[in-house]
């Protein structure tokens, strides 16, 4: 049953980022563990059907070779990026009237799909990344507009878009884009950008 607000009007019921389980059940999930340690795995799932029993998710075990797994990060290099992230998703969905979860530290989070995609292009920017270059992937991150962000996972995702696939292709090619190419705020991806990370792609082939 769904919850009421103040006004005793039906709230819609939203599972950990913005996903809606009413709505849709494509979404991502990130599966924090329960260690603390700077070398522990977080991952990000994509998946195309959930199975909720009582508002609480039923996930298979992931392997890492799983297809359903975009993403494998060590918990240092979540760390850094994972405010940044949160509090510009919080923000787009508090606009559109969505509750915004807090920032776990551990368990499986359902994110909605936009941002779960979102998301997958800042993990494999950095994945690979010197962490001194994790800031400057941030504010390139965030210089580009969501539907910017949705192209670059469609290009990556189709091609290398598994966890295990990184280092190659669009994966390498995106990790040059963010961390060596500045993006103004607001200005988006700027067509040379977009062209050397075409032409990152195309050297990362031979």
């Amino acid at each position: 049953m769904a919850d009421k607000d103040a006004g005793g009007r039906a709230t819609k019921q939203i599972l950990g980022l913005g996903f809606l389980p009413d709505e849709a059940r494509h979404g991502f999930v990130l599966h924090l563990p329960a260690s603390q340690a700077a070398t522990a795995d977080i991952s990000l799932s994509e998946y195309r059907d959930f199975v909720i029993e009582e508002g609480h998710l039923r996930l298979p075990p992931v392997t890492p070779t799983d297809p359903t797994l975009r993403v494998l990060l060590k918990r240092k290099k979540w760390n850094d990026i994972a405010a940044a992230f949160w509090e510009e998703s919080s923000r787009r969905l508090k606009k559109v009237g969505l509750a915004a979860a807090r920032l776990p530290k551990k368990g499986d989070v359902p994110i909605h799909p936009s941002l779960g995609k979102e998301l997958c292009i800042l993990c494999w920017a950095i994945e690979d990344a010197d962490p001194n270059l994790i800031p400057e992937a941030i504010r390139n991150w965030e210089g580009l507009a969501p539907e910017e962000r949705w192209w670059l996972f469609t290009m990556t995702a189709g091609a290398t878009g598994q966890a295990l696939q990184n280092g190659v292709g669009w994966r390498k090619a995106l990790r040059f884009a963010l961390t060596e190419n500045p993006v103004v705020k607001g200005e988006g991806m700027a067509p040379r950008v977009r062209k050397q990370l075409l032409e990152s792609y195309q050297m990362s082939l031979l």
